[in-house]
C-alpha cells in the first residue's frame, strides 16, 4: 500500500511538473507593433488613449519621418513589421493601391467626410505663416498676409521653409500656391521664397517654427496648431493665415492585413485611439473630423481650403518637381 501511495505521489508530482512545463511553453501575447509619422503631441495622445484603454505594455510604438515611413509602406507592403500604422492619408491610399495591404476597419467612426473602408483620420492639420513679432519689429518689417509676401526681397535672409522632398508640411504651402497662382505662378513665387530663405530651407517640418521661435528668422511656414500653442505660451510667436488658404492634410490609422498572422489586438487598438484619443487630440488639432466634435473656435483658421485634386503620391511628386525647378531658379 505504501508503494502504491508513493507511486501515486510521484505521478502527481510529475503531472504538476508537466503542467508547469506546458504553462511555461505557452506563447506570450504578441505585442502590437505601431509605426507612426505623427508629431509628439499626437503620439502622447495616442499613448494616453491606449494605456487608459487597458493596452499598456501590449504595444511597441516606433516613430518615422513621413517620407521614410511612406517609402517603407510602398516597398514592403504587408511584409512590413508593423501591425498598425498612423500615417498621412495620401500615402495610405497609394500603399493600398500598390500593395493591397490593409484590412477594412471593423468599427464605425461616423466621420464628417467619406473615407476608404481601410482607414479613418486621427488628425487634420493645417499650414500657416509663422511670425516672430520681435524680429519683425527690429527689422521694421510688415506683417505678412499671404505666402507670396515671403518672396518679397524685404524678407531676404529672414525666411525659413521646409523642403517638400523631405516633409509633407511643405506640401501645404505648395498646394496653396498652385491653387492660387497655377503651377507656373507657384514656381515663380517659390523661387523668390527659396532665394530669401537661403540656408534656411529645412528637412524637418518643425524646423521653421524652431527658427522663428529662436529669432533666427522673422517669418516661416509650418503647422498652424504649433504656432497657436507657442503664442498662447507667451513666446514672441504669432501666425498669419494666408489669403491663398489654410490647406490641410489628414493623418489616419490603418491595420495591416497579414492574413492568419494578423494581430487581432491591432484592430482593437485602432478603435481605441479613435474613440478614446480624439478628445485629447482636439485640444491640439482643433479641426473636427467626426460627428459631435467641436474644436476650440479660437483656434480655427481664417481660410480653410481643400486642394481640388485628389492627393496622391503621384501629385506630391509632381509638386516636388515644381519645388526643384524653383530651387534652380533661385540660384
Amino acid at each position: 500500500m505504501r508503494r502504491m501511495k508513493k507511486a501515486f505521489a510521484v505521478a502527481a508530482a510529475c503531472g504538476l511538473c508537466a503542467a508547469a512545463v506546458l504553462t511555461g511553453c505557452q506563447k506570450k501575447e504578441r505585442e502590437v507593433v505601431i509605426y507612426t509619422n505623427a508629431d509628439d503631441e499626437a503620439i502622447e495622445a495616442m499613448k494616453g488613449a491606449l494605456d487608459g484603454g487597458g493596452y499598456e505594455g501590449k504595444y511597441i510604438l516606433q516613430s518615422f519621418g513621413t517620407s521614410e515611413l511612406g517609402g517603407k509602406l510602398l516597398a514592403e507592403g504587408a511584409n512590413i513589421e508593423a501591425d498598425m500604422v498612423t500615417m498621412s492619408s495620401f500615402y495610405l491610399d497609394s500603399a493600398q493601391e500598390t500593395n493591397h495591404m490593409f484590412q477594412d476597419l471593423t468599427f464605425e467612426t461616423k466621420s464628417l467626410a467619406e473615407y476608404p473602408a481601410f482607414y479613418t483620420p486621427i488628425t487634420a492639420q493645417e499650414g500657416t505663416i509663422l511670425v516672430n513679432t520681435q524680429v519683425l519689429k527690429e527689422n521694421n518689417l510688415p506683417m505678412p498676409t499671404c505666402i507670396r509676401d515671403l518672396a518679397d526681397p524685404a524678407y531676404a535672409g529672414l525666411v525659413s521653409v521646409t523642403d517638400v522632398k523631405s516633409s509633407s508640411t511643405a506640401w501645404l504651402l505648395i498646394q496653396a500656391l498652385v491653387s492660387a497662382y497655377g503651377e507656373e505662378g507657384a514656381e515663380e513665387v517659390l523661387a523668390g521664397i527659396y532665394e530669401n530663405a537661403g540656408d534656411h530651407i529645412e528637412s524637418s517640418g518643425s524646423a521653421p517654427l524652431k527658427k522663428v521661435r529662436a529669432g533666427e528668422v522673422a517669418v516661416g511656414f509650418g503647422l498652424r496648431h504649433q504656432a497657436v500653442a507657442d503664442k498662447e505660451s507667451g513666446l514672441p510667436v504669432d501666425y498669419a493665415d494666408p489669403v491663398e488658404g489654410n490647406f490641410s492634410l489628414t493623418e489616419s490609422v490603418a491595420v495591416i492585413d497579414k492574413g492568419e498572422k494578423s494581430n487581432p489586438l491591432a484592430m482593437e487598438m485602432a478603435e481605441c485611439i479613435i474613440k478614446n484619443g480624439r478628445p485629447e487630440l482636439l485640444k491640439t488639432y482643433p479641426l473636427a473630423v467626426y460627428e459631435g466634435e467641436r474644436g476650440d473656435s479660437a483656434n480655427k483658421s481664417a481660410y480653410p481650403m481643400v486642394f481640388p485634386e485628389k492627393l496622391t503620391v503621384q501629385l506630391l511628386e509632381k509638386h516636388q518637381q515644381i519645388s526643384e525647378n524653383a530651387k534652380a531658379g533661385a540660384q
